[in-house]
């Protein structure tokens, strides 16, 4: 299924999380009608175009029965997103938002005919490369509860069928989106980078994938539109595969600022950061930094993302200097940075 002609009305759950925006500037400006359904509804200014949105929660079915009237196809984003230091009581939520959630949309999807679910996964379902450059083919190992729900959702939306047998949904394993409303570790790095108060820990050798928002933006669209993509699985990325180094190193480009001259060593920094944890735990408070974070800062995650260049034919147009950029410039316009 092609889904080209401009007059089809496409859903985007979450439109108002970090990737939503340019997500649906991409939809508006390559001429589709654009209903979103999120939580809340969106900031004024938010949307430049004239935007139908509903306001509801994807666990409740029938929101999404009433937000899928009309319409041809799904973007589905909306979920609960990882959290370093989550806590055991969470995996409820998590159950109920990224699994019950997607079961809701997916089903309701199926019921009104829709042609084409595209969901937002994540190349966390791998877990960490260790030295391998995982590809689609690779077996996942989830290391987190934001991680192993969200393949369980990606099992709802590829088990799914159109009303004519043919497969309902893609998968977008999305490598660590970067732009200008970016949150969670990059926002902190980025942040810490721009007042000076980092120091890396570690030669900065460790791997990541990073994607830029726009380039996510174009990625849907293919997702969307052509007539292969049903029943797959891709993972999208810049084309490259980064070290921690290069990463810090154009965040200060983008930033101006000189690179840290000094990095920490890695054992006795966690050594030093149980400590903390353990003190900080033990007299009620949360520690700022814990060792969650110190092996996720750094761990090796090397994704592939080249199937989806060759059966797509996409083509990414942010390289890292180049999207760090942009999203310095844009956040600095906002007042964000």
């Amino acid at each position: 299924m092609a889904l080209t002609n401009h007059s089809l009305r496409i859903l985007v759950t979450g439109a108002t999380g970090a990737v939503g925006p340019p997500v649906v500037a991409s939809l508006v400006e390559a001429g589709y009608g654009i209903r979103t359904l999120s939580r809340n509804p969106p900031p004024p200014g938010l949307w430049t175009a004239n935007i139908e949105t509903q306001t509801g929660d994807i666990k409740d079915y029938s929101v999404v029965q009433e937000a899928m009237r009309g319409i041809d196809a799904v973007i589905h984003l909306a979920a609960l997103l990882r959290i370093v230091n989550h806590r055991s009581d969470l995996q409820p939520e998590y159950e109920r938002v990224n699994v019950g959630g997607t079961a809701n949309v997916v089903e309701a999807a199926r019921r009104a005919g829709v042609g084409r679910v595209v969901f937002f996964s994540t190349i966390a379902v791998y877990g960490g490369s260790a030295g391998e450059i995982l590809t689609e083919d690779s077996p996942p190992r989830p290391d987190s509860l934001y991680a192993q729900t969200k393949l369980a959702a990606e099992r709802i939306v590829l088990a799914a069928k159109r009303v004519d047998g043919r497969p309902l949904g893609t998968v977008l394993r999305l490598g660590a989106v970067y732009g200008a409303r970016i949150k969670g570790d990059y926002q902190r790095l980025l942040l810490a980078l721009a007042r000076g108060r980092f120091a890396p820990i570690g030669p900065g050798t460790n791997r990541r994938t990073l994607v830029y928002e726009g380039d996510v933006a174009r990625g849907t669209l293919l997702a969307l539109r052509h007539p292969d993509a049903a029943g797959q699985i891709f993972n999208v990325t810049d084309g490259q595969v980064h070290t921690m180094k290069d990463i810090i190193q154009a965040l200060c480009s983008a930033l101006g600022r000189r690179e840290p001259r000094l990095a920490l060593p890695v054992g006795p920094v966690r050594s030093l950061t149980g400590v903390l944890e353990d003190c900080a735990r033990s007299c009620g408070f949360q520690s700022p930094i814990t060792r969650a974070m110190v092996d996720k800062y750094t761990e090796d995650a090397a994704v592939d993302g080249q199937r989806f260049c060759r059966q797509m034919g996409f083509f990414p147009q942010y390289d890292l200097t180049a999207g760090w950029r942009e999203t310095v410039a844009r956040m600095r316009e906002a007042g964000d940075l």
